[in-house]
């Protein structure tokens, strides 16, 4: 049975796994979890939760303590508001938004030291990826991965920092299942709930953990059960996908780091074009992507600046115009009711054009591929391609210049510092209490 064999290997002992891949992963969520913690959601999420009681058990950033639901809850909404946040191409979801703050809760709740808390990461990864793997492409249409299929890896990172067997990981499993939700109707209206998933689910996620140690049982076949999640979640699942390689490759070392701030299916095009800008006025661009990453970046005269990260058109005006696609070129003036506000992109996305073509479509999900051809007014004309972004490990950014972007959103590197040592930490509880 696959929930078995997974929850099997989430419950066994792990001497060696990738612990450098494990930090590089937990210092890029946090400084999206600090920068985000300030942002308008997250201070509305940090307001819920601590309407739920008072508690000391967790940090939540930017708010004090709560309790380890309460605070995985607040930190997982905080994590994906600036859209700076990890992916992963196959799985198709963010790990580190909904993983890391139900992993940080429970470690800090229970005391453990930092080598567990970064072993739960990984498992939490593992198992929010590989399901993801299992059911996407066909999940994609409806479902945002990172509040269904992320909902079992917070299971799985809770699960380990309490000592589950593998018994209690499947009850923890099946309740993380059951309640793995998260439509991508949000998109129409550009509304919050994407910020909701990840917090969702790393709030799930402990729950589920906390149940099972409790004894409250959850499905034993959540996953390939006849009404479970592969069936009911995806027309074209590969429940194979969840169990190749398993104990062999650890998908955490396939994270993959975002260098603009806005949603992963724009981010090939970007670099594309940021490779082949130069002087001269533009008569025409035009960009090729693949269908199912269109279908969520296909705004195209955007009217926000949340509608505008979901807008390949104008990230690539911006990366043209601006050279390069970050915090600033989403501020709240350069948009109106009517549209983009800011003259220069606004006069290029009038002539900028999106086109899904097939041949880059039957790449995704492995590759999340682009082309790019920007033709200037003296006639000349530009192409380039790509199949992955910056920060994907076809084409890796260091953890020097992952430390960058941590200092250029935080502010400070105290951060950098703290986990550059986690292996060493022996009691997680104090070790962010002051960021």
């Amino acid at each position: 049975m696959i929930t078995r064999q997974l929850a099997e290997f989430l419950a066994a002992p792990h001497r060696d796994f990738p612990i450098d891949d494990a930090k590089r992963s937990v210092l890029d969520w946090l400084g999206s979890a600090l920068a985000g913690s300030r942002e308008a959601p997250a201070r509305m999420a940090q307001s819920v939760v601590a309407r739920f009681g008072t508690s000391d058990e967790a940090t939540v950033f930017g708010a004090g303590r709560a309790s380890a639901a309460g605070a995985a809850l607040a930190n997982g909404v905080a994590s994906h508001i600036l859209e700076l946040d990890d992916v992963h191409k196959g799985a198709t979801l963010h790990a580190g938004a909904p993983v890391i703050p139900a992993a940080l809760a429970v470690a800090e709740r229970e005391q453990v030291d930092g080598r567990r808390f970064l072993l739960a990461v990984a498992l939490g990864y593992e198992a929010a990826l590989r399901i993801g793997e299992a059911v996407n492409p066909s999940h994609y249409r409806y479902w945002h991965p990172t509040g269904t299929a992320a909902t079992f890896g917070a299971a799985a990172a809770a699960g380990s920092l309490l000592g589950l067997d593998a018994a209690r990981t499947v009850d923890a499993l099946g309740s993380a299942g059951t309640q793995a939700a998260g439509l991508w109707e949000f998109n129409a209206d550009g509304a919050m709930s994407k910020h909701l998933h990840p917090g969702k689910a790393a709030f799930n996620g402990v729950l589920a953990a906390d149940l099972a140690r409790a004894g409250f049982t959850g499905a034993s076949r959540i996953l390939e059960g006849e009404r479970g999640f592969f069936r009911a979640m995806s027309s074209s699942f590969d429940a194979a996908r969840v169990t190749d390689g398993l104990g062999e490759r650890w998908k955490i070392s396939e994270n993959c780091y975002k260098m603009h701030s806005c949603c992963g299916h724009t981010h090939t095009a970007i670099d594309v074009t940021l490779g082949l800008r130069c002087p001269g006025e533009v008569r025409a661009i035009e960009i090729e992507t693949y269908g199912p990453g269109y279908e969520i970046v296909k705004e195209p005269n955007p009217r926000s600046p949340y509608q505008a990260k979901f807008s390949i058109a104008y990230c690539v005006a911006a990366a043209w115009c601006e050279g390069r696609v970050g915090l600033a070129q989403f501020s709240a003036e350069r948009f109106h009711a009517h549209g983009v506000n800011d003259a220069p992109i606004a006069r290029l996305l009038e002539r900028t054009r999106v086109t899904v073509v097939d041949d880059l479509t039957a790449k995704y999900p492995s590759a999340w591929p682009a082309r790019v051809t920007v033709t200037l007014t003296s006639g000349e004309v530009l192409r380039g391609a790509s199949d992955y972004p910056r920060g994907n490990p076809e084409n890796a950014v260091s953890t020097s210049e992952l430390e960058e972007k941590f200092a250029a959103l935080v502010g400070d590197r105290r951060g950098i510092e703290l986990v550059g040592r986690l292996e060493e930490v022996r009691d997680m509880s104090e070790v962010f209490r002051d960021l």
